[in-house]
């Protein structure tokens, strides 16, 4: 199986290790293509204004000034060699993907380019903070070999990816994979901070508050903070179908007048 791995934390983070050992438990026919810096919340973006630069740092790792769909577009089509990758894993990211933030994750983007090549895409993060901690990616490096080997294997839809996310646990606590639905987060998590620079100028810090929303079960934001490995399926079909029925009988024909 040939494997293609991007992220949107940037080649050198810590998750892409992690990653890369990860795909190793998988496969000994492993790429790599990722951001020269980090992306995150960088969702679909395509670069279209500029060039991309690929940096070439061993005989199946590179590097790009672009986004993770560059990368994954660049590696499904120009970079990996003997023909286009089985599979696109991308992550591991430092911190959960989940929600509504599904929507701007750069990680969950690459899985998405990866679909809509043709190639079936698998997006994980691991939950948690920031601390640099030595062991914070063990979830997602001790779980993510058996879950993408049995996903492979089951075998799921051209049109969905996966969105696996791991929580911040001691490995024996961590007992139970969950399928889930996406969750819509009850609280307003992202921010943005004034602040002022050395030259007295105003700027802004957008992050992310560190609260809790009430989820319901089966979503995915209610299996980690339950201590499960959330595996969502999703699609980039964003349409609302009860809408589509209730719209049909009130705007269908002639266009209505002002």
């Amino acid at each position: 199986m040939r494997i293609l791995l991007t992220n949107d934390d940037g080649i050198n983070a810590p998750g892409l290790v992690a990653l890369e050992r990860i795909a190793a438990a998988l496969s000994d026919d492993v790429w790599v293509c990722a951001p020269e810096y980090e992306q995150s919340g960088a969702s679909r973006a395509l670069t279209l204004a500029e060039p991309i630069r690929v940096r070439k740092l061993g005989p199946r790792k590179f590097s790009t000034t672009g986004t993770p769909t560059d990368c994954v577009m660049l590696g499904v089509h120009e970079l990996v060699e003997g023909g286009p990758p089985d599979l696109v894993l991308s992550g591991v990211n430092r911190g959960a993907n989940l929600a509504e933030d599904v929507s701007m994750s750069g990680t969950v983007a690459g899985a998405i380019e990866a679909m809509a090549l043709g190639v079936p895409g698998i997006a994980l993060s691991q939950m948690g903070g920031y601390d640099p901690l030595d062991d914070f990616f063990e979830p997602a490096e001790v779980f993510a070999p058996g879950i993408v080997k049995r996903l492979v294997e089951v075998g799921w839809p051209a049109d969905v990816i996966m969105n696996v996310n791991f929580p911040m646990l001691p490995i024996e606590q961590i007992t139970e994979v969950e399928v889930t639905r996406q969750g819509f987060r009850d609280v307003h998590v992202r921010h943005a901070e004034k602040r002022m620079d050395l030259r007295g100028r105003e700027y802004y810090w957008i992050g992310f508050r560190q609260e809790r929303s009430k989820p319901a079960e089966g979503t995915d934001l209610r299996a980690l903070y339950e201590g499960r490995i959330s595996v969502t399926p999703l699609h980039i079909d964003l349409t609302h179908q009860a809408s589509i029925y209730d719209l049909k009988g009130l705007l269908g024909g002639a266009p209505p007048k002002a």
